[in-house]
């Protein structure tokens, strides 16, 4: 999976309250994530601090054409990755799984990455405290904070 889908389930569940992330609905709508997380002004932007090359991921969230899609740029090189689907309650997190279809790599993501991503994945987002997010895919995992609006 790519890391801006991490970085969206990420950004959601440091939006929301347990109880919030414990939903087992699925949702696709801006609106729909920002009621789960209890938070209508939550950020949908997100920077990851986790990185040691210094070029941190930015997850972008936005809505397209009745889907969430979760986008994610490597500062200074440009698209990592992009997905579209849904975000689901999993217990205290919340994942959004791709499938090949719905993710696309871009030209900053690595090989790793494309071999790890090619055929879809899923990504858990999990709440580190008020203002950080852990996304996590097999082999990956990255710490995120809000973007000031």
């Amino acid at each position: 999976m790519s890391r801006w889908h991490i970085m969206f389930v990420l950004w959601l569940l440091a939006l929301g309250g347990a109880d919030a992330m414990a939903a087992p609905s699925c949702v696709t709508s801006i609106n729909e994530l920002r009621n789960v997380l209890g938070d209508q002004r939550a950020s949908l932007q997100w920077e990851e601090t986790s990185m040691n090359d210094g070029k941190p991921l930015v997850v972008s969230i936005f809505e397209s054409k009745g889907a969430l899609v979760l986008e994610f740029v490597k500062t200074k090189e440009g698209l990592w990755a992009e997905g579209t689907g849904a975000v689901c309650g999993s217990g205290a997190d919340l994942e959004i799984s791709f499938d090949k279809n719905q993710l696309r790599m871009g030209p900053a993501s690595g090989w790793l990455l494309r071999s790890l991503l090619g055929q879809g994945g899923k990504f858990t987002l999990t709440r580190l405290g008020a203002d950080q997010l852990r996304i996590a895919t097999s082999g990956w995992s990255g710490t995120f904070v809000p973007i000031p609006k």
